[in-house]
């Protein structure tokens, strides 16, 4: 997750010219221990992009094992034992989940983080050596408020035809995810935290927002802090999208803004991204925007697994299985940086398949390195 300079990352792409490998972790006895993650296949690609996810474990002989649930996005609720399975193991890896436009379903991603606590959402979007987009030097973190504001899906009906949305922002929820932002810009090397609102039309709620940040700004006087307003934040993604660093939001903007900067450092196939809370995490596809995919990716088994496999990567590093985690990382990079495996979202026409196979077949060089 620490932001790499391009002379780093050719070292990660390209073999030592000596030929000798680098340690870059030195496992503790007992680190090794296995870890049982909860697997939510979802719906669309989802089970494609987690079964991908499952041949790199087993080719990478990782100490991961799934327990797996069969979740939908039309269910009218999380089944309890997939609740149960995530408290017990801590971690969740899963797939994109539909979820209904209109009517009654409410959604279950909502519910898995409200269950959970899971407050903040983290999405890495940054440039990819190999992958060319109209933009380079992009490397944003967003952070978002996961629990409340417009995601809150308070929502009622007045009288006919006249319905009141309530938008809930609340000092505590602000003050944490805002803390988190900084703590993460401080343990990854970061210089910039950039508050995302609209506090110029809600003087109150995004007010609060920020007010909240500024106070834990003073709490990290080495990060540089500033604000912007979201609507000018999204003309910026798009014209000089380098300037961001970390970038803390409430519920809703943190959404737009996450698919946007994916959107603009290679789209949501290759960005991955979590969900954390105190007690648990659940690891999946970073960008929300296609993450169920079509009906015709689906028959023709073309799903991109990147996204999920970076995702992965996180997850590894979550678990303190960094050697993994790093293993991975550079596997994945090396096939897009070498471009012959690429699905139709990154100009290619590679199926999933065979995005896993080269990725394993990387796996063997980086440990011949």
């Amino acid at each position: 997750m620490m932001r790499r300079s391009p002379s780093l990352l050719r070292r990660i792409l390209l073999p030592r010219a000596d030929g000798r490998r680098s340690v870059t972790y030195m496992p503790r006895p007992g680190d090794g221990a296995p870890r049982i993650v909860t697997l939510i296949p979802g719906d669309g690609i989802g089970p494609l992009v987690t079964g991908a996810v499952q041949q790199i474990m087993e080719a990478m002989h990782a100490p991961v094992f799934f327990e797996t649930f069969e979740v939908h996005g039309d269910m009218p609720a999380l089944p309890p034992e997939v609740i149960e399975s995530i408290r017990r193991n801590k971690v969740c890896l899963k797939g994109g989940l539909f979820t209904p436009v209109g009517g009654g379903v409410s959604s279950l991603n909502m519910q898995l983080r409200k269950e959970l606590d899971l407050y903040a959402s983290l999405v890495h979007c940054c440039n990819h050596p190999g992958l060319p987009t109209r933009h380079e030097n992009v490397d944003i973190v967003v952070i978002r408020e996961n629990t409340e504001g417009e995601y809150s899906g308070l929502e009622h009906e007045v009288v006919p035809g006249v319905v009141e949305s309530l938008k809930v922002i609340t000092k505590f929820c602000s003050e944490r995810i805002a803390q988190y932002a900084f703590e993460y810009a401080y343990l990854n090397n970061r210089k910039k935290v950039t508050a995302v609102h609209k506090a110029n039309i809600m003087k109150l709620a995004d007010g609060l927002f920020l007010e909240s940040c500024r106070e834990v700004a003073t709490k990290y006087p080495g990060i540089k802090y500033n604000e912007i307003i979201v609507d000018n934040c999204c003309m910026q993604l798009v014209s000089k999208p380098e300037q961001f660093d970390v970038m803390v939001t409430p519920n809703l903007y943190g959404n737009l803004v996450a698919n946007t900067a994916a959107g603009i450092a290679g789209g949501s196939g290759v960005m991955p991204g979590g969900n954390v809370g105190q007690e648990h995490a659940v690891f999946e596809q970073g960008a929300t925007a296609g993450n169920v995919g079509n009906q015709k990716l689906v028959e023709q088994k073309k799903a991109n697994p990147v996204a999920l496999l970076l995702s992965s990567a996180m997850m590894l590093r979550h678990l303190r299985f960094p050697s993994f985690a790093d293993r991975l990382e550079t596997a994945v990079k090396r096939v897009i940086a070498e471009g012959e495996r690429r699905t139709k979202d990154l100009g290619g026409s590679s199926t999933t398949q065979e995005v896993v196979d080269a990725v394993v077949a990387k796996l063997d060089w980086v440990s011949r390195r």
